[in-house]
């Protein structure tokens, strides 16, 4: 992420952050359809796909990358989501594993599984498109680390990729070694997730609980921008340790992502509108959305100045969820004063929003971040102690004081 603040100033946005407050919307405004997971199957780890690599028009022939992911709930059979969604060619993954992660690249002894697709050990994933494995029985925890492995045997064109994973994961240029349960051939690391984008887990036993998932949609604060390094400190992850495996929490940030613009050559991903198919209504299993997203809209260039524009995505998203059966909680866009590019046209376009978020009705809760990270004295501001230090960004303390500002009631 700051490889792409170098390419514009503005562009890491912060995004909004939650606290729950009263409940907008009745439950039955929400249609009353299933929100079970088909087959039991649960979503416990995603990354939404945000750009292809750049300059890799070969892909990565020849390379076994080991991305680390973090669960959320647990389970007893485990199936991974591939991804080729910003690839130009037919992407081949010639040997997929996923294992329960020791230390670094290694995997617990006897956890290790090769994934087949469709019966087949390698499967082709068009340009654009997403491959799901066949499932394998494998005990996962909740919280804990799984390492789901690539291995692409020939050139395939540009890499799907998460930028800001906040995690060290691990490659070899060297070969097949998917099925490796030492990290002894993983000489290198990365901090990006290439290529999975997410993890599905399928209950069978009693500590077994999630039955639904939630999906938190939203930018760089979502995405852990500030958060420590491969701690799993996100506000999302601190969301799962308080809901003890109740359900899946599946995180759907991009750093500097917005509602209503793309922005072109950065991976900044799609806009929210554009991706928020594949991103959350594709997802299994999905109880809840958490929204927080528009501060990028108003402080990126071009600035969104005229809250009507942002209030009427929300709007539309709330309308495509609750057509799918999902509920949609609203989070309240958190203080950016003494960033950058803050001015008061900028604060006045977020104070409208706010209020439409707390009082429309449109959500069906709210969820006040703002009110949750402001600093008393100046609540133009975020409290310095949850403040990651650029003044849009919480760190540690700031992202679990989010978490613990949501009400699990209104979940």
């Amino acid at each position: 992420m700051r490889r792409f603040v170098a390419l514009s100033a503005a562009v890491l946005a912060g995004f909004a952050l939650l606290t729950t407050s009263g409940s907008a919307n009745p439950e039955s405004a929400v249609p009353d359809l299933a929100r079970q997971a088909v087959g039991g199957w649960v979503g416990t780890w995603a990354a939404a796909p945000a750009a292809a690599v750049p300059n890799t028009p070969d892909g990565y022939p020849g390379y076994s990358i080991r991305n680390v992911v973090h669960t959320s709930a647990g389970g007893d059979r485990a199936r991974v989501h591939l991804s080729n969604a910003f690839g130009a060619a037919p992407l081949t993954f010639g040997h997929v594993t996923v294992a329960v992660q020791a230390t670094g690249p290694d995997a617990v002894p006897g956890t290790l599984r090769s994934l087949a697709f469709g019966g087949a050990p390698s499967v082709v994933v068009p340009a654009g498109a997403e491959a799901l494995s066949d499932p394998v029985d494998l005990r996962v925890p909740a919280d804990t680390n799984l390492l789901v492995t690539t291995y692409v045997p020939a050139k395939s064109g540009p890499v799907t990729y998460h930028p800001l994973a906040t995690q060290t994961s691990y490659f070899t240029r060297n070969g097949d070694f998917a099925a490796s349960e030492s990290g002894a051939p993983y000489t290198e690391q990365t901090s990006v997730w290439h290529y999975v984008s997410g993890v599905d887990v399928q209950g069978g036993s009693p500590a077994s609980n999630a039955k639904a998932s939630i999906v938190a949609l939203g930018d760089s604060i979502t995405d852990g921008y500030g958060s420590a390094p491969a701690a799993n400190h996100r506000w999302p992850d601190y969301l799962a340790d308080r809901l003890h495996d109740r359900y899946g929490v599946l995180n759907a940030g991009i750093s500097a992502n917005r509602l209503l613009l793309d922005v072109p050559g950065s991976s900044a991903g799609q806009n929210a509108l554009s991706r928020f198919d594949r991103d959350v209504l594709s997802v299994g299993a999905v109880r809840t959305l958490i929204v927080l997203e528009g501060i990028n809209d108003i402080q990126q260039e071009p600035h969104q100045t005229d809250p009507a524009a942002i209030t009427s995505a929300y709007r539309q998203l709330v309308a495509q969820a609750h057509a799918r059966g999902i509920r949609v909680l609203g989070g309240t866009l958190t203080p950016f004063k003494g960033w950058r590019v803050y001015d008061d046209t900028l604060e006045a376009t977020r104070q409208a929003v706010n209020a439409f978020i707390r009082t429309s009705g449109v959500f069906d809760a709210v969820i006040d971040f703002d009110a949750a990270v402001r600093d008393p004295a100046d609540p133009l501001r975020m409290l310095p102690a949850y403040d990651s230090g650029d003044h849009l960004h919480p760190g540690d303390a700031g992202y679990e004081r989010m978490a613990a500002a949501v009400r699990l009631d209104r979940l």
